[in-house]
């Protein structure tokens, strides 16, 4: 099968690499409005052409919109005003922007909104790997809403990928992701923030850092390009995340400032209760 990857940054050079290695993706045609992100792609085999859009969708049969997020919500509908038989699905972290950029739009059917729930703090084509996707959730949005040809064959690409498919609408999609991934790369951003204001001595920070202020902090490495138009597109369910995690701030700075430490020794017990639910997977 021939895929156009629009976008060759970690999820869409990623997919390229371990489709390619399956054998299922052919030919893989590469869309990027980065000319430096293009040539590195091509450079590193992550695809085999370099072109523009509408000749990677008219030259391929699934076409992978792996943008920003704003961008992505922009693309698709002048993407499915050129498909016939492709079929195209999107990787971005909310759903609803662009749900609602096709909704009633002639090709729905041929789009699928998917969200592979992998990611690292790295961005471009070089941060691209095979050991990526393995174990991992994929969700599908709105599925009864795609033509079963075209849903039935993304269901396979992730499969190929090595990741299970989760269902479920695109409104609540973006309330889960709120709470369990965008909060954590905002109280990430923050920290570092905290940390940079705070702590002028750059040596104290690089040798006192420890393992677990590392992984607490990891994400704020993440790219801003990638990040702005996430937290943008899913403002109201990000501000009520970010309300009741204020809420929870307050209540251990309360603890601290009036010492009250049954209290605090209470709020910690009752979050190590996060354990039992990540423990099942």
């Amino acid at each position: 099968m021939k895929i156009a990857v629009v976008g060759l940054g970690l999820i869409g050079g990623s997919m390229a690499l371990v489709l390619k290695q399956k054998g299922f993706a052919s030919k893989v045609l590469g869309v990027d409005n980065q000319e430096v992100h293009a040539q590195k792609a091509l450079e590193l085999g992550i695809v085999d052409e370099i072109t523009d859009l509408a000749s990677a969708i008219a030259g391929s049969d699934l076409v992978i919109l792996s943008a920003p997020v704003s961008v992505c919500a922009a693309l698709l509908p002048e993407i499915l005003d050129q498909v016939k038989h492709q079929i195209v699905f999107d990787t971005g972290s909310t759903k609803m922007s662009l749900l609602n950029a096709v909704k009633g739009h002639v090709n729905r059917g041929r789009y699928i909104a998917t969200h592979p729930m992998w990611g690292t703090e790295f961005s471009g084509p070089e941060a691209a790997t095979l050991d990526s996707f393995d174990g991992r959730a994929n969700v599908i949005c709105d599925a009864a809403d795609s033509d079963k040809d075209a849903l039935e064959t993304v269901e396979k690409v992730y499969t190929l990928l090595g990741m299970y498919n989760v269902y479920m609408n695109g409104k609540d999609h973006d309330v889960h992701v709120a709470y369990v991934s965008h909060i954590s790369h905002i109280t990430s951003f923050a920290l570092a923030n905290t940390v940079l204001e705070k702590e002028k001595e750059e040596n104290a920070i690089f040798e006192l850092a420890s393992a677990g202020f590392e992984s607490t902090v990891r994400l704020a490495k993440s790219s801003p390009a990638m990040w702005m138009p996430i937290f943008k597109q899913n403002k109201e369910n990000v501000l009520d995340v970010l309300n009741e995690h204020i809420t929870q701030l307050r209540k251990f700075k309360s603890c601290i400032e009036k010492e009250n430490w049954a209290y605090l020794t209470e709020l910690m017990e009752n979050a190590n209760k996060i354990k039992d639910v990540l423990d099942r997977k």
